[in-house]
């Protein structure tokens, strides 16, 4: 019964409106150009530029040679563009897959175990509650020192406690169904039951959680690049407007600025039309 239903789901999941999909390519595309980065940029990210009379080329429009123009530091915007969404997708996606792996974990043990197990994870989970996500994070990255592997585990110690939250209270549902009953009668133990019998009727609430996980991580490594905490050996996105800002580049030209801007918002974005599909899977009353 629990496997017909997770063939069921997945075919949901393959089964993508317009909006899924084209999110779904928007991540390809992302994955494709991060991927193959280092043969499609025209410069190395921290080339600094000059123009033909010698002259650094600092804030030259988009023409010729520099598609996107340069920035205030003579570094081409574009070459930039496309290194830096290699660190906002390993950001994305690694934070999403930790966050969610230990956030499901412990929703599951609580939600199946109950009484004072779930009583103690949810006490930490409330306490994890508690705590500013941004300002923590800044404070943990500053204190570890800025790096994607720092950036990545920072945002992950926080993010699993929504996580928890939803797959506890799935749990809690999924456990009182017959074919679980069944399988405790059978003598089947509670670590068979939680991954063989629950966890692949929540596979659309993990994945919607992942896909969202995916967002918040992305928006989360652009802020701590903007704020300046970034890894200072990798371009990124947030790293691009730190720059732009702290030189006044804001004001002066638009392409250091409005580039990246434009790939974070699609990032996201695209985060979320496949995050859209995942919970119309997760619960059909959504399909408006």
């Amino acid at each position: 019964m629990p496997e017909r239903t997770f063939f069921r789901r997945t075919n949901d999941l393959l089964a993508l409106g317009w909006g899924g999909s084209i999110g779904a390519a928007v991540l390809l595309a992302f994955i494709v150009v991060a991927v193959m980065a280092p043969w499609v940029a025209p410069f190395d990210p921290f080339d600094v530029n000059y123009l033909p009379d010698g002259k650094l080329a600092r804030l030259s429009p988009p023409e010729g040679q520099f598609w996107l123009g340069t920035s205030y530091y003579g570094r081409d915007v574009l070459s930039q563009l496309i290194h830096g969404a290699r660190v906002s997708l390993m950001v994305g996606l690694a934070a999403a897959a930790i966050t969610v792996a230990l956030g499901a974990n412990i929703g599951l043990w609580a939600g199946y175990a109950g009484g004072r197990v779930d009583a103690i994870l949810m006490r930490i989970t409330d306490i994890a509650f508690g705590i500013p996500f941004l300002p923590f994070t800044v404070l943990l990255v500053a204190l570890l020192s800025p790096s994607v592997w720092n950036i990545i585990l920072t945002i992950s110690v926080l993010q699993w406690r929504s996580v928890a939250r939803v797959i506890r209270a799935q749990t809690l549902t999924v456990k009182t169904r017959p074919y679980v009953r069944a399988a405790q009668v059978a003598g089947a133990s509670g670590m068979r039951i939680v991954y063989r019998h629950i966890l692949p009727n929540l596979l659309p609430i993990i994945l919607l959680n992942i896909a969202f996980g995916v967002a918040y991580a992305v928006l989360a490594e652009a802020s701590i690049g903007f704020l300046g905490f970034g890894d200072p050996m990798r371009v990124s996105w947030g790293g691009m407007l730190h720059d732009a800002y702290i030189t006044g580049s804001l004001s002066r030209a638009w392409w250091p600025v409005v580039p990246p801007g434009i790939c974070i918002s699609l990032l996201v974005l695209s985060a979320f039309l496949v995050a859209r599909e995942y919970e119309r899977a997760a619960d059909p009353r959504h399909n408006v």
